[in-house]
């Protein structure tokens, strides 16, 4: 990796609408719930697809202007649930719907469970990266779901007491299987990984907190262990790689799992998590204000997801600017990057927009960023 470190300017968060031609493979190879054509087609020609398709899509990032590039989680059926299944042991579970939109409808939340010990393992990524970095001479970026997207969901309940009965030893088992995938990762030459993480957005929702505690968690005991759960993971980084943590209050199919600013959990977040930067959602009301961005550490970047990747309504450029403007009374200007507020995909069927609605808001952030900081490095 050469010239300025990540995250640039100009970010997105991983995941890409896919083509309709990949969406129909991969319904027909696996199925969408509702698919009478699941088995039709075999897993290499799906993969083979895949390479074509993410080949172009890393054009279309580096066409846009992009740096920091991704395979926009093209092999992965969403943003977590394909890793937490490369686990021994684990299966996902579909409970009652905590994804909502604006009209109320509900989607199931997709629930990790844990039935064996958890071993060390090979690369679970790795062969996607090696795909990713042959084909783009920019930065490539892994993207992990965080350790705690295996708790939140599930709790207790989801994890086998029987092989688990003391949880930390579960955290230290799941810690394990991160550092080796980190150590993976560099071996192969990635210097930028980002972990995606719900855990600590779903702890700013008081409807939330109210659930967890009727389950037995207490939300600040939850705080502190989510965020020793990562730092756990990325203790023994391999030197030279950049880490960030992307926070994200729920995005599926335009429908999202929590709201409330960040107040409740700003300051031992912040100041606590041994990351390098944050992603955060900014994109509407539901996010709160800048202001829990006073506990951000000086040597710490924020990316601020200002663009929204759930409605095809293309942003103001002006209005952006001010806000990026805005947050800069808190955090420095040098010290801020532009994103969309979550990827365009975290499942794979996507959220309610199109490539052409997708690109336009790239775009906007490319200009955007060039306007700003003169540059999107």
């Amino acid at each position: 990796m050469t010239g300025p470190n990540p995250p640039f300017r100009a970010e997105h968060v991983g995941s890409l609408l896919r083509p309709t031609v990949l969406l129909q493979a991969r319904e027909r190879l696996e199925g969408d719930g509702y698919s009478e054509h699941k088995g039709s087609i075999a897993r290499h020609e799906l993969r083979s697809l895949e390479d074509e398709c993410i080949t172009g899509v890393i054009k279309m990032q580096e066409d846009v202007g992009l740096q920091g590039i991704t395979d926009g989680e093209f092999r992965r059926r969403s943003w977590f649930q394909d890793f937490m299944l490369e686990m021994n042991g684990a299966s996902i579970k579909f409970v009652e719907g905590t994804f909502v939109d604006g009209k109320g409808h509900k989607l199931p939340t997709p629930t990790p469970h844990f039935e064996e010990k958890l071993r060390p393992r090979t690369g679970i990524t790795t062969d996607a990266y090696m795909f990713l970095a042959g084909r783009t001479e920019r930065t490539a970026k892994a993207t992990l779901p965080s350790p705690n997207m295996a708790h939140v969901f599930g709790g207790r309940a989801a994890i086998s007491a029987t092989v688990y009965p003391d949880l930390g030893e579960f955290w230290q088992d799941l810690a394990l299987i991160y550092r080796q995938e980190l150590a993976h990762l560099a071996e192969l030459g990635c210097r930028y990984v980002q972990i995606d993480d719900c855990a600590f957005t779903m702890l700013l929702d008081d409807n939330v907190r109210g659930r967890l505690q009727e389950r037995g968690d207490d939300p600040e005991q939850l705080l502190d262990t989510y965020i020793q759960a990562i730092n756990l993971a990325i203790q023994e980084r391999p030197e030279g790689v950049v880490i960030a943590t992307h926070l994200c209050r729920g995005n599926n199919r335009g429908h999202w799992l929590a709201s409330g600013g960040y107040d409740k959990v700003a300051e031992k977040l912040f100041t606590q998590l041994q990351v390098d930067a944050f992603f955060l959602e900014y994109d509407s009301s539901r996010a709160g204000t800048f202001e829990p961005l006073r506990f951000m550490p000086r040597d710490k970047k924020v990316v601020l997801g200002l663009i929204s990747s759930k409605v095809p309504t293309l942003e103001d450029s002006n209005e952006v600017k001010l806000r990026i403007e805005q947050a800069s009374r808190y955090v420095p200007l040098e010290n801020l990057c532009l994103s969309p507020q979550c990827g365009f995909a975290s499942v794979f069927q996507g959220n309610p927009v199109t490539e052409e609605h997708q690109r336009a808001k790239l775009s906007l952030i490319v200009d955007v960023a060039n306007d700003v900081w003169g540059g999107v490095q």
